[in-house]
């Protein structure tokens, strides 16, 4: 399967996004790495953790470090991210307001959980972590995968591609569920359409596209991939 021309196929297979969309763990992340860039000298606002790392692979980040700084010191930056990421994410991490009821709601409408997977660009290691506290794993279990299990990250489609294949879902049959420029952006490289969740730190104009649904309450998803898996999505705004 190779991503082209998006379809207006019916929905088969809805892809979710980890941070951000099923976690809310992205407030923890940029956090830390502020925080971090401040310790080993790389002033960094939130804004600018934004546009750099969000959405992107553990590679990509550690790439961008260093560029800047140097390979030792973006090897002492993801040690220390893991080891500050994982404690305030024992200590406060929650689901994304919402997504019970999203998930339940896709359940009644007819896509139940083998219809739905995970393509993050975290590693398998952290979504275990993630999921877990939040009492989600298990919903996904067996339905996840990783960025570091393909050769390029988002933007590029090779993440969701990799999702589909292994799911048994052609792409023109897949929706995504996204929070992030790079994760839409990469939905519509490999030919699926796509829902931006705006609903946590992500504008909405980051997310807008020919073949997204910028949306801000997790509850409507349900609603929305039914309205919308029947025709293509064009670029459009939902409350």
């Amino acid at each position: 399967m190779t991503g082209g021309a998006i379809s207006a196929e019916p929905i088969r297979l809805v892809v979710f996004d980890c941070d951000g969309v099923l976690v809310d763990s992205e407030p923890i992340a940029v956090r830390t790495h502020v925080a971090l860039g401040a310790e080993l000298g790389w002033a960094l606002s939130e804004s600018d953790v934004m546009n750099r790392f969000v959405g992107r692979s553990t590679t990509s980040i550690g790439e961008q470090i260093a560029e800047r700084l140097g390979q030792e010191t973006a090897r002492v930056w993801d040690e220390r991210f893991r080891e500050m990421h994982a404690r305030a994410v024992d200590e406060g991490l929650t689901p994304v307001d919402g997504i019970t009821e999203a998930l339940d709601g896709l359940e009644a409408a007819g896509l139940g959980a083998q219809h739905w997977c995970i393509a993050s660009s975290g590693s398998h290691e952290k979504m275990r972590h993630t999921l877990g506290r939040v009492g989600l794993y298990e919903r996904f279990e067996g339905r996840i995968f990783s960025a570091h299990e393909v050769e390029r990250g988002k933007p590029a489609p090779d993440l969701f591609l990799h999702a589909a294949r292994r799911m048994g879902v052609d792409p023109s049959h897949c929706a995504v569920v996204e929070d992030s420029r790079f994760g839409v952006q990469a939905a519509g490289a490999a030919g699926m359409r796509s829902f931006g969740y705006a609903g946590g730190l992500t504008p909405a104009d980051w997310l807008t596209g020919p073949t997204t649904v910028v949306f801000t309450d997790m509850r409507r998803l349900p609603a929305l991939v039914t309205a919308h898996g029947h025709q293509q999505v064009a670029g459009a705004a939902e409350d």
